[in-house]
């Protein structure tokens, strides 16, 4: 049994196939761990929801920011974007059972015997590892319960931007989903910026930095795999794992098995 990690599949289901067959992925007995937005821009994300579904207890999924946005969309929280090519779902006879599946997804996976830990962004470097666990859980307890809704329709916005223990409910709900979802630069202490998504290298980044480059309160003590970055192409530091590598946007589809640290690697078409 090997345990697949993997980046941001935005309805690139045939890419993701072809990793699988690079890899002779058994849907029987391996187990694939998904980073987050499986759908989004590519051509097929009713059929990525479905292929993943049925895996299982062999596929572990993190939600994403693509996929809370799906949910929002289809109860008309929010709007589609002109480049997401989600509609399909909507109209689809099992469209209410993917959605409903979707939304039991955490936030937040840890692996019952390895060091890692998969989120879609990034934890806040204001974090420990049982802070992220405690927030993480009471967003997915309100996404699970029937006061969902709420939640969706509330939590669109960039602030607050830093952690507060004295938060209210909704800045506390918002502050994490950004954290787990949306995160890619912080500044030098730790808060979070919302706006910048470029190379870390760029001179427009200012004072920002990548937020696993900001000093933790705390080591994690596990390995976090992370998606959402595409302009990074990857990353891998003895702390963090990044598997974006842009597949959406022309680029690649990026898989990892843990227990060799064997990759396998896709050329994937523009779809975006």
């Amino acid at each position: 049994m090997a345990t697949y990690l993997v980046g941001d599949i935005q309805g690139c289901l045939p890419d993701l196939k072809k990793l699988l067959a690079q890899a002779n992925f058994d849907p029987h007995h391996d187990h694939l761990w998904l980073a987050g937005d499986l759908v989004a821009r590519g051509p097929e994300s009713l059929e990525t929801l479905r292929f993943v579904k049925a895996l299982g207890d062999h596929a572990t999924v993190i939600l994403g920011n693509h996929d809370l946005h799906l949910l929002a969309v289809s109860h008309q929280l929010a709007r589609a974007k002109k480049s997401d090519n989600i509609h399909q779902i909507f109209t689809a006879e099992d469209g209410p059972e993917l959605l409903n599946w979707l939304r039991h997804q955490p936030l937040l996976a840890e692996h019952p015997h390895y060091p890692l830990v998969m989120v879609h962004a990034g934890i806040t470097p204001q974090w420990t590892l049982e802070q992220a666990r405690q927030h993480a859980r009471e967003v997915e307890a309100l996404l699970q319960s029937d006061d969902y809704l709420w939640l969706l329709k509330n939590m669109y916005g960039d602030g607050p931007d830093w952690w507060q223990d004295d938060l209210s409910q909704i800045e506390r709900l918002r502050f994490t989903i950004n954290s787990f979802t949306r995160m890619r630069f912080c500044d030098p202490q730790g808060r979070l910026d919302m706006h910048c998504k470029v190379q870390p290298n760029d001179p427009s980044t200012g004072n920002l930095i990548p937020w696993f480059d900001v000093k933790r309160t705390q080591p994690l003590a596990k390995t976090i795999i992370f998606g959402h970055w595409a302009a990074l192409m990857g990353h891998q530091d003895e702390h963090c794992i990044g598997l974006d590598t842009g597949c959406v946007w022309g680029n690649s589809l990026t898989m990892l098995r843990w227990e060799d640290g064997q990759r396998f690697v896709t050329e994937c078409p523009l779809y975006a």
